[in-house]
């Protein structure tokens, strides 16, 4: 039987942190289930979910504070369990286009939060747009939507709520 542990990780940009932070993962004989990594301004940022017997697991849990402070990151790191679907879902990619403006991404959340739509993962990202120099704002995400949902109400309730915010946006199934 497996067992779990997520990690997440910031530290200073710079090549190789990648492969050095794995190598200790793979040092202690566990195994990357999952991970999500990505540059947010200079700092790299990294999360993930390992899996390896209770003793590799727990040998990493022994070695990541000192690791990680040799390789000049911050680690936080937390047991966890395989996930248990209580119910049948179905994927949806949500992408959303808009001027920024704070607030974007909580009424998104909300939105899907009072109808008991998990969102799976989110990516956000700005930029400047080439013709205006405007600030513009864009979304992706993956939603898990209750499989007794009416996907037709849902999607004309979502493009309601995104015209009133001025969002141009789609919401259509996870595709293959």
């Amino acid at each position: 039987m497996s067992n779990y542990l997520v990690i997440s990780a910031v530290g200073e940009d710079r090549p190789g942190l990648v492969a050095d932070l794995t190598q200790i993962i793979v040092n202690c004989g566990c195994n990357i289930e999952e991970s999500r990594m990505s540059l947010l301004g200079g700092e790299f940022a990294v999360l993930m979910m390992v899996s390896g017997p209770w003793n590799s697991i727990a040998k990493l849990e022994d070695a990541l504070p000192s690791s990680a402070s040799k390789l000049g990151i911050n680690t936080a790191q937390k047991r966890t369990q395989a996930r248990a679907l209580t119910q049948e879902r179905l994927p949806y990619n949500v992408e959303v286009v808009s001027l920024d403006h704070p607030g974007i991404v909580q009424q998104l959340a909300s939105f899907f939060s009072k109808r008991q739509i998990n969102i799976h993962d989110m990516y956000t990202t700005s930029h400047r747009a080439a013709h205006t120099g405007s600030t513009m704002f864009s979304l992706s995400m993956t939603i898990e939507i209750p499989a007794g949902t009416h996907i037709t109400t849902l999607r004309e309730q979502f493009m309601e709520f995104c015209d009133h915010l001025n969002l141009d946006a789609i919401l259509e199934p996870v595709k293959g």
